[in-house]
């Protein structure tokens, strides 16, 4: 699909999460209908900007571990939601100028933003992909992913804020280990998702019925399913935990659980699992940390 095509695909009379969570953040890349269901989520739980803001910092913050630290130079970020401030290329190429980075959406606003996502440092690159995390075979096989990534090479999947617009129905589990399956060997998983486990149970319930203005396919998911995304993969400390809380900056105060309602962690895909008894092959976070 072209992209002039993607644009005409823009309906600003139902709310869409991308421009959603763009209001949250303070941003003006969104219309009426996205505010008065953001505002009709907000008035069930106060702290959705605090959440929507710490989420924003989980990504940088993994961005950052990951080049810093991991030595990875090559991203897959699905999902990636209006620009704003610290995108996952901005953050990369800071601390390492020769990162690649594709993005990967498939919501037409993002898609008229395309041209912010590609202003890469002339000793990296980034390109975009109109594609659909449901299919994620379309992703794998796009020429801009082939000529962008190297497939051969360790990379990092970004699934940040995106797995809980999947719906049972559309199969997550299969779908991310698809993509993993594709990924080299020293690969690392980034994911954060919402639940609604860690709120009062008068909130759970509002947030999760089907009467909120613009909620749509919203799925929120206990710690254990969100754990299971990572089955065979190697937790990075802290493993997995409240999204604020994941290796949060030294003078900082990081959100209540209750604030952020929602999961994150990286974890790496190993050399290999063959041979490996089955309680080695998943490599879990030892305790809950809030």
């Amino acid at each position: 699909m072209s992209r002039e095509t993607s644009a005409n695909r823009i309906n600003i009379g139902d709310a869409h999460p991308a421009r959603r969570y763009n209001y949250w953040l303070g941003g003006k890349d969104n219309f009426a209908a996205d505010r008065a269901s953001a505002d009709a989520i907000e008035k069930i739980f106060p702290h959705i900007r605090t959440a929507a803001i710490e989420n924003r910092r989980f990504l940088q913050r993994a961005v950052r571990w990951l080049t810093a630290k991991a030595g990875i130079r090559q991203f897959l970020d699905i999902g990636t939601g209006i620009p704003s401030a610290d995108n996952t290329h901005e953050v990369a190429q800071r601390h390492a100028p020769d990162a690649r980075v594709l993005y990967v959406d498939n919501d037409p606003i993002v898609l008229t933003h395309a041209r912010a996502l590609l202003t890469s440092h002339p000793l990296g690159r980034t390109e975009f992909i109109d594609a659909d995390l449901r299919h994620p075979e379309t992703i794998l096989d796009d020429p801009a992913l082939k000529t962008t990534l190297d497939l051969t090479q360790p990379v990092a999947l970004l699934l940040v804020a995106v797995l809980h617009f999947l719906t049972d129905h559309d199969d997550p589990y299969t779908v991310v280990t698809n993509l993993l399956d594709r990924l080299a060997p020293g690969s690392y998983l980034v994911l954060s998702h919402a639940t609604v486990e860690l709120l009062p149970a008068e909130t759970a319930t509002a947030l999760t019925d089907r009467d909120v203005p613009g909620r749509g396919d919203f799925t929120s998911r206990t710690y254990e399913q969100v754990e299971r995304f990572f089955d065979g993969l190697e937790f990075v400390p802290p493993g997995l935990t409240v999204a604020s809380q994941w290796r949060p900056e030294p003078a900082s105060t990081p959100a209540s659980a209750q604030q952020v309602a929602a999961y994150a962690g990286i974890a790496r895909k190993p050399e290999t699992t063959i041979g490996l008894p089955p309680e080695a092959v998943l490599v879990r976070s030892c305790e809950r940390r809030w």
